[in-house]
């Protein structure tokens, strides 16, 4: 891995999903090489790219769109990461055996090498979110890849809202934490409703920025699926919280962003949260209710 006092280029692909993989794989393809030629050094795509969000209905035919790790998505991808000497981080609904599946993000490294899984750890069960139906939950912990270009984190939508899971994944060494994402509004919800989750949504992960000394980035869907209207606003936080971009709530858009690694040092001397954290005290954390 290079020098983690450089400045880093991370792109950001939000894009809409139609009912065809084939072209879902394509059109993620295309902008990847459009965010390379922009100057991306790391690109995230969204979560379950290769398809529409199917998590809104139980449905065991939905089944058939996973695929293992590696297999042909990844293939594709690799070529790609290895052609344009990008990091990819891709999610993939990964088929692990029979009738045992996972909601992944595979991590490719710019050489085209795949550096490792993440399953999502915490999985929703709410309406149009039916993903417990689907996925089992990660059993491979909170983890970091060491990339060319920077050492990364992945979490996966749900997971942005536990400071636990940022917490173990920056102090895993984690420079950059990558949130692949989905998620929108009811049609029924009011404008008011709108703007408020969204905000608590940005608001939470650059808390997660600020309290662990990283930089943060979401990366969401636009476009209108069944009952769910993507928001799309993927960003990028530095480590002060401060949104460095954002993209629009409706249209796709590929986000290319300059993250200096230097901050982190900086940023962590001036507000040293990782020294004082009093490990001693916090044995409670790993029950799940103080009665």
């Amino acid at each position: 891995m290079e020098s983690s006092a450089a400045a880093v280029r991370v792109g950001l692909v939000q894009m809409t999903c139609g009912d065809e993989p084939g072209a879902n794989l394509d059109t993620a393809v295309r902008r990847i090489e459009l965010a390379a030629r922009r100057g991306a050094q790391i690109v995230c795509l969204q979560e379950l790219f290769g398809s529409v969000y199917f998590c809104q209905r139980e449905d065991t035919s939905c089944f058939r769109l996973a695929e293992p790790i590696p297999g042909p998505t990844t293939e594709t991808l690799s070529r790609v990461a290895r052609d344009r000497q990008v990091v990819v981080i891709a999610p993939i609904f990964e088929k692990r055996a029979a009738g045992l599946f996972h909601n992944s993000v595979a991590v490719i490294d710019a050489d085209g090498g795949l550096l490792g899984t993440y399953r999502k750890m915490h999985i929703p069960d709410d309406p149009l979110y039916y993903e417990k139906f689907y996925f089992t939950p990660g059993d491979l912990g909170f983890q970091t890849f060491a990339t060319r270009y920077a050492r990364v984190g992945v979490l996966i939508c749900w997971d942005q809202w536990f400071p636990e899971a940022a917490r173990l994944t920056a102090l895993g060494g984690a420079q950059l934490l990558f949130y692949p994402t989905a998620i929108g509004w009811h049609h029924a919800e009011c404008a008011e409703e709108r703007q408020v989750q969204r905000h608590a949504w940005q608001t939470i992960q650059c808390g997660h920025a600020v309290a662990n000394g990283v930089f943060v980035a979401a990366v969401n869907r636009v476009g209108t699926e069944d009952g769910l209207q993507f928001w799309g606003s993927s960003f990028v936080s530095d480590p002060f919280g401060r949104v460095l971009a954002s993209a629009g709530t409706e249209d796709e858009e590929t986000l290319v962003v300059s993250c200096d690694l230097g901050r982190i040092e900086t940023v962590r001397q001036e507000w040293p949260f990782l020294r004082d954290r009093r490990i001693d005290a916090y044995a409670n954390l790993t029950k799940r209710y103080l009665d």
